[in-house]
C-alpha cells in the first residue's frame, strides 16, 4: 500500500471542505442581507404622537441624520439656523425630501432676549427668507435659541406667522450626554410632548435606532408639531 507523504487532503476530503465552506459563506451572506433589509421598528398602532426636534442644522451631519431617521421610519422637525440654510440649500431640500418639517431657529443663534425689537425681527425674518429660498417652504414654527424668550420675542415671531416651540424633554445632547442618556431621555416622552435634540450630535445620531424601538414598544409615533397647540399630533 502506498502511503501519502504530504499534508494535502485527499480530493474527496477537499471537496467536502469546499462544500462546507461555500455553505457557510452562503449562510453568512443571507444573514447579512436579512439584517440590512430588516424592516424598521413599527408600532402596532399609533396610540399617541411625539415631536422629535433637531436644532442648529443643516450641518455636516445632516445627511447621516436624515438617513438614520428614514431607515428607522421616523419624521422630525428640523429647526434650522438661517445662516446655515443659506449656505447649504441642498441640505434643506434634502430635509424636505426625507419627509421632515423645517422650522426657524434664528439666523445667527444669539440671545434674543438681549436684543432690541428690530434686531429680533432681523434674526427671524432673514431666517424665514433663507429657508424659503433654499426650498424649505415658509416655516410656521420658531424655536428661540437657548429656549430664551420674552414678550417681545413672542410678538415678533407671531408677526411673522410663527408659533414658538420650546420643549418638554431636554436630551442634554448639547451638554455631552451619552447615547444611553439620550435614549433614556427620549423614553420619558409622553403623548403630545416634544424633545430637544441637535443636528450635529454624534451621540444623538447613534441613539436614533434605539429611540425608534422604544417608541414602537410604547405604540408612540413620531408626529408633526401643531402650530395651533405647539404639541405633537398626527402628520397632516
Amino acid at each position: 500500500m502506498t502511503r501519502r507523504t504530504d499534508s494535502r487532503p485527499a480530493p474527496r476530503a477537499l471537496l467536502r471542505r469546499v462544500t462546507v465552506l461555500a455553505a457557510a459563506m452562503a449562510a453568512t451572506a443571507a444573514a447579512l442581507t436579512a439584517t440590512a433589509t430588516a424592516a424598521p421598528p413599527r408600532p402596532a398602532a399609533c396610540n399617541g404622537y411625539v415631536g422629535l426636534t433637531f436644532d442648529d442644522g443643516p450641518s455636516g451631519n445632516t445627511t447621516r441624520l436624515l438617513d438614520a431617521l428614514r431607515q428607522n421610519g421616523l419624521r422630525a422637525t428640523m429647526f434650522n439656523q438661517g445662516q446655515y440654510a443659506a449656505a447649504n440649500p441642498s441640505l434643506v431640500r434634502a430635509q424636505v425630501a426625507a419627509g421632515m418639517w423645517v422650522g426657524n431657529h434664528s439666523y445667527t443663534h444669539p440671545h434674543l432676549t438681549q436684543l432690541n425689537q428690530a434686531q429680533i425681527d432681523s434674526e427671524i425674518s432673514r431666517t424665514q427668507q433663507a429657508i424659503a429660498n433654499a426650498g424649505g417652504g415658509t416655516p410656521k414654527l420658531f424655536r428661540p435659541p437657548y429656549g430664551e424668550t420674552n414678550a417681545t420675542v413672542k410678538s415678533v415671531a407671531a408677526r411673522h406667522g410663527l408659533t414658538e416651540i420650546i420643549w418638554h424633554v431636554d436630551s442634554q445632547d448639547w451638554n455631552g450626554a451619552s447615547t444611553d442618556a439620550i435614549v433614556q431621555s427620549a423614553a420619558r416622552l409622553a403623548n403630545g410632548q416634544v424633545i430637544l435634540m441637535h443636528d450635529w450630535s454624534a451621540n444623538t445620531l447613534a441613539a436614533i435606532p434605539r429611540i425608534a424601538r422604544d417608541l414602537a414598544s410604547r405604540n408612540l409615533c413620531a408626529g408633526m408639531i401643531s402650530p395651533q397647540t405647539g404639541r405633537a399630533v398626527a402628520p397632516g
